[in-house]
């Protein structure tokens, strides 16, 4: 006699280390939060060789400063330019200036081939600062674990406190390398997070405006 099947509640929501984002503190599992800062990009190859030097020397001051792990995160997402393309069509297609529109589709045309034989990325460059109830010591660590003493409002305030205090000291240092850097709120690290659990599904930048929870977009049941 064939088994009746049973609806599969859980999701993959669960595996997932993030309980939740308070402000820009992502507070994890297991006494756990962090902090992301975006850092912008610099092109090494077209600085001087003084203008690298200093990159360098700059680089390493960051590192011997620190006192506090980092994590730095390189995302690389192939990009699709298929919209891209479609738009210099439809300029080729509006404009009354027919010397111009060649041009467009000449351009198009010589984008379309650069992409085919050149993976086109975007990289987006993050520092993770991490914080964890070890850092107040064995007591609090203790009480992280255990759900009935745990008072989660008072550890994302401790997280929040310790994290922007680290940050401050990054930011300050990260300037001294003339590169452009911030601190990504709630609003960021949720996009973030959902391009990074749902990146099959989506398209470079189309992360929904709106997105509450869940992280991870899991299938209807059938």
């Amino acid at each position: 006699m064939a088994k009746t099947a049973r609806k599969i509640n859980a999701t993959t929501q669960k595996f997932t280390e993030i309980q939740d984002i308070v402000d820009d503190v992502v507070i994890l599992t297991g006494g756990n939060a962090c902090l992301v800062i975006e850092v912008t990009a610099t092109n090494f190859a077209l600085l001087s060789a003084e203008e690298q030097d200093s990159k360098i020397y700059s680089y390493a001051a960051l590192l011997n400063s620190l006192s506090f792990p980092i994590q730095i995160l390189i995302r690389s997402k192939k990009l699709d330019i298929s919209s891209y393309l479609k738009l210099l069509e439809n300029e080729a297609k509006k404009t009354q200036n027919q010397m111009l529109a060649e041009q467009i589709r000449l351009y198009r045309d010589f984008v379309q081939e650069l992409v085919k034989v050149n993976t086109v990325l975007d990289k987006k460059f993050y520092i993770v600062l991490p914080f964890s109830y070890l850092e107040k010591g064995a007591g609090a660590a203790a009480a992280s674990v255990n759900k009935k003493s745990f008072d989660a409002a008072s550890f994302a305030q401790s997280a929040k406190t310790a994290l922007h205090s680290k940050a401050e000291s990054l930011h300050s240092q990260l300037s001294r390398l003339n590169l452009k850097a911030k601190t990504l709120g709630k609003e960021e690290l949720v996009k973030l997070f959902y391009e990074i659990y749902n990146e099959s599904s989506i398209e470079t930048g189309q992360a929904e405006d709106n997105i509450n929870t869940p992280v991870v977009k899991g299938r209807e049941s059938q």
